[in-house]
């Protein structure tokens, strides 16, 4: 597996089909995500749209004892297409390629080969489903990202044919997010996409160059030139920092500077290091914070000078949580959180805290989101600083945490006090003696946290 779409830190987290931590720049081929402990998730898939007929249970109405309290699951939807059930970190995924998610406050969008659609967060009603028409044979969707009034959808371009060097392509599709009605389509870097995005503009970042667009006409609002070399870049609020390295991220040339570029107005300054090169590959930004990870530990510069705040010999930067304005580096096989400015530590997640679980999705609001998987498996959320159990959910059979490796979609945010899981509620027969088990009755399913 490749790492899809690097982007923003905000609301998702890597998943990754291999357990050993590997510092590459995020946006190269090999730039992955770490989760906790020595088990991550592999990638979360979710098919597009609600089967005709299909089931929908949901906890909305008001004054019923329990409803929305944390752990309850809101409601189900029954997915359609062929999906698979199997034991240990996989779960509940399609039988055939990949699928992504995104949740925002008013819609949860999902999309798989080359259709998005999209059902009202807090009931599950379905709102429509958009098929992306007009790309080659080979295309489909690599991310899906949900914004205020539109969902975008990264789709990858098969490499053109008779050529070693050729390489995919991507165009980002805007859809209005109230009726899927496609609004425009960018090209975009194969690991960029939409960074910014919504009703008047899109912000893509593109293999030469961030652009604004505007929706209405396409036409260019702003463009920043960013070299021949596709860069690694890192999203802040308002702030996009792509690396300057010769090369780019694919070369072992050091980071010599970082843009700085105002998402909303285009403005660009340039960031400089104390010494001749930042300490590694960039990792992530948050709170006024870049940070570089590479084999010395991981090194914290201010956003504003490029000045270097502190280094940890130990620790690679995993993930932050925004509520809890703390970075968590992954050391060993714990997560440690750490104060983003000072370094100082706050937190610790270790691997005892999910023993009978086979990962930790990530920490939002102070809390550590899990699964315990297999045919009953739940969802709980543990408070990292009193170290107690705040909420698990029913058993949920074979769930699987949806993530975007861009960080921008997956099963929650931050703005949001819901997830999304995929769950498997009837389970068929193998197709062959230890192949994974088809699943009958496959559902997407949103649980209150």
């Amino acid at each position: 597996m490749t790492a899809d779409n690097p982007s923003s830190r905000q609301n998702g987290w890597r998943a990754a089909d291999r357990t050993e931590v590997t510092q590459v720049p995020r946006g190269s081929l090999t730039w992955i995500r770490r989760l906790s402990f020595v088990a991550v998730l592999a990638v979360a898939a979710v098919a597009p749209g609600p089967a005709a007929g299909s089931r929908s249970h949901a906890c909305t109405r008001p004054g019923i004892p329990g409803c929305g309290r944390a752990g309850t699951v809101r409601w189900a939807r029954l997915l359609p297409g062929p999906w698979i059930a199997q034991n240990g970190l996989l779960g509940t995924t399609p039988a055939h390629g990949q699928a992504y998610a995104a949740l925002g406050d008013q819609v949860a969008a999902v999309g798989s080969g080359l259709a998005v659609s999209a059902f009202a967060a807090r009931s599950g009603q379905p709102l429509w489903t958009a098929d992306l028409t007009g790309f080659p044979a080979g295309s489909a969707i690599v991310s899906v990202r949900v914004w205020p009034n539109v969902v975008t959808a990264g789709v990858e371009l098969p490499s053109a044919a008779g050529g070693a060097a050729s390489r995919a392509a991507r165009k980002e599709v805007v859809l209005a997010a109230a009726t899927g009605r496609r609004i425009r389509a960018y090209p975009a870097a194969l690991f960029g996409g939409a960074v910014a995005a919504d009703a008047a503009a899109t912000v893509i970042v593109g293999a030469h160059a961030v652009t604004s667009y505007a929706n209405r006409t396409g036409a260019v609002i702003w463009s920043r030139p960013t070299g021949d070399a596709a860069q690694a870049w890192q999203e802040d609020g308002n702030r996009l920092y792509v690396t300057v390295a010769a090369g780019g991220y694919l070369g072992a040339a050091p980071v010599t500077a970082l843009r700085q570029i105002n998402l909303r107005t285009g403005a660009e300054r340039m960031v400089r290091p104390p010494g001749h090169a930042f300490a590694g590959p960039l990792s992530l930004a948050f709170d006024g914070v870049v940070f570089f990870a590479g084999t010395a530990g991981v090194t914290a510069y201010s956003e504003a000078t490029g000045d270097q705040l502190w280094h940890r010999r130990a620790g690679l930067p995993e993930s932050v949580d925004v509520a809890g304005r703390r970075l968590y580096l992954l050391v060993g096989n714990a997560l440690v959180g750490v104060d983003p400015r000072t370094g100082a530590r706050l937190a610790r997640v270790s691997g005892a805290t999910a023993a009978a679980s086979a990962g930790l999705y990530g920490v939002q609001a102070g809390a550590a989101l899990g699964l315990d998987h297999g045919a009953l498996g739940k969802a709980w959320g543990y408070d990292v600083v009193t170290q107690r159990v705040l909420w698990t959910s029913a058993p949920l059979p074979w769930p699987h945490y949806f993530v975007d490796p861009s960080g921008i979609g997956g099963s929650t945010s931050p703005s949001s006090d819901g997830l999304l899981l995929a769950i498997c509620a009837a389970l068929g027969p193998r197709s062959a003696p230890g192949a994974p088990q088809t699943c009958l009755r496959p559902e997407l399913a949103a649980i209150s946290r």
